[in-house]
């Protein structure tokens, strides 16, 4: 829309100019017309050969003022709309950049608010963390980067919800014989599994 602005912006300028110059060459016709006219009528052409000619030059200004009057209408017309056209694309421009200045002070609000989150989560991970055994930290942390930053996933109806998928029953067995702390994970993602009351045990 920009781009779209300036061509008109740019075609307004060049009608202006053209506008100018069509009204120039119209105020020269016309001042050579008038003077014409002067000498016709001061009576100092007594020539009829001088005569004729000037009363013909006369016919024949009139006749250029005439076209040069109508290209002066016929610019005067495409600048009116090329005016209009800026007034319109300067108007939507407006507009748009009005919704983008919106969502750019939301989105720069909401990276404010994801920061904090961020602050305040890593604060609660850093205390967390420091009651966490150190081996189950680094397995954790090591499972984090394989898996797309998913290290731990919760076990919710025997199905696994870091992969999706349903265990065996081997293995539901296998981690219901398991005592409480015992560190299980996922036979297929390889993820710790987080053991509650809906992991269907």
């Amino acid at each position: 829309m920009r781009d779209l602005l300036v061509a008109a912006q740019t075609e307004e300028s060049d009608c202006a100019r053209e506008q100018t110059k069509a009204e120039q060459d119209v105020d020269q016709v016309r001042q050579r017309a008038a003077r014409d006219q002067q000498r016709l009528d001061s009576g100092a052409v007594t020539s009829p050969k001088d005569l004729e000619n000037l009363q013909r030059e006369i016919v024949s200004l009139a006749k250029r003022q005439g076209d040069l009057e109508d290209v002066v209408l016929e610019v005067m017309e495409r600048r009116e709309s090329a005016q209009q056209r800026v007034a319109e694309l300067t108007e939507r421009v407006a507009s748009v950049q009005s919704k983008i200045d919106d969502a750019t002070a939301r989105r720069d609000a909401a990276f404010e608010e994801i920061d904090a989150e961020a602050a305040s989560v890593t604060k609660e991970r850093e205390v967390v963390a420091g009651s966490v055994p150190a081996d189950l930290l680094g397995l954790y942390d090591k499972l984090r980067r394989q898996q797309g930053g998913i290290g731990a996933a919760k076990l919710y109806q025997r199905t696994c919800q870091g992969c999706r998928q349903e265990l065996s029953i081997t293995d539901i067995n296998e981690i219901r014989q398991a005592a409480p702390d015992t560190v299980v994970r996922c036979e297929n993602c390889r993820r710790i599994l987080v053991r509650t009351s809906d992991s269907g045990l």
